[in-house]
């Protein structure tokens, strides 16, 4: 197998941290001498099936290796399916329990790479603790089908203080989306007797929509509902840090991009004809430290 041409399929554009992979592959790229392509799924698993499926099919620019982000399921056909012709693949920020299975027999590289998910949780419950010990919380959490949500929410609930309550709404990973849940949500003539004392998201730009949607308050219930603690995770230099910085979160997590090391990690097995680890967990990290809030 070379190395030499490689798919990089994300998401969305939509996304700082997409933003972020895309940025880390291209580097990584460049600085290996090898060419990507980055696609993009616009949130839809199905197109995402059909644009790998379509690649993989074409046996003309068939690529070395594809690295993706999977929208909904871990993709076990589509994978099944590249690895049968001869493409390597690797799948970013997700649980995939047939790794094993493809790599006893594959002849290219099959693994996964991504933060370790339920510590991003665990430091959220970390996070919210240093603001409240009781009381009801709004959580943002990621899309149902997304093993990366169930972990954070997981890890979130082990360290929470024992005595809050959280209320849990759906969203996409988009701003858009966690606006337009808490903007459904706060019309509810419920919405208001909970009093929530902090609103946690799975994804900066969750909480980003999130706040906008209670600054559409009325002015009285506005003010005192933009005082309380919004949090995020991603934590990218120039949004998530910087939305903390200027005070609109109050803290997020950092989750290293894990494009441009899946990419360097393909690489290296290539050139050293070795097998890359079979799922390699990167560590998060609270901006700013939790003993700092």
């Amino acid at each position: 197998m070379h190395c030499q041409n490689v798919v990089i399929a994300l998401t969305t554009r939509d996304n700082d941290y997409q933003a972020e992979q895309s940025a880390s592959a291209t580097e990584v790229a460049s600085r290996l001498g090898v060419k990507i392509n980055v696609i993009y799924a616009d949130n839809n698993a199905v197109n995402q099936t059909q644009q790998l499926v379509k690649i993989i099919q074409d046996k003309a620019q068939r690529p070395d290796a594809i690295l993706v982000e999977p929208v909904g399921t871990p993709m076990y056909q589509v994978a099944k399916a590249a690895v049968a012709a001869g493409i390597g693949w690797g799948i970013l920020n997700r649980e995939a329990d047939y790794i094993p299975e493809l790599r006893r027999a594959a002849p290219v590289p099959v693994f996964a790479v991504s933060p370790d998910q339920e510590e991003v949780g665990r430091i959220q419950g970390k996070q919210l603790a240093a603001f409240i010990t009781e009381g009801n919380i709004l959580y943002i959490e990621g899309p149902s089908t997304s093993s990366a949500a169930k972990l954070r929410t997981t890890g979130m609930l082990s360290t929470k203080p024992s005595k809050v309550e959280v209320k849990v709404l759906k969203a996409d990973w988009s701003e858009r989306g966690a606006h337009q849940a808490v903007k459904s949500w706060l019309a509810l003539s419920t919405s208001s007797q909970l009093h929530i004392r902090a609103v946690v998201c799975q994804n900066d730009a969750m909480a980003m929509g999130a706040r906008e949607a209670f600054a559409s308050l009325p002015e009285a219930a506005r003010e005192q509902s933009l005082n309380i603690p919004f949090t995020g995770c991603d934590g990218v230099t120039k949004t998530g840090q910087e939305w903390v910085r200027s005070g609109q979160l109050r803290a997020t997590v950092v989750i290293p991009p894990m494009a441009g090391l899946a990419l360097e990690m393909l690489a290296k097995a290539v050139r050293t004809g070795s097998m890359p680890a079979e799922r390699t967990l990167c560590a998060p990290r609270s901006f700013p430290a939790v003993a700092e809030l």
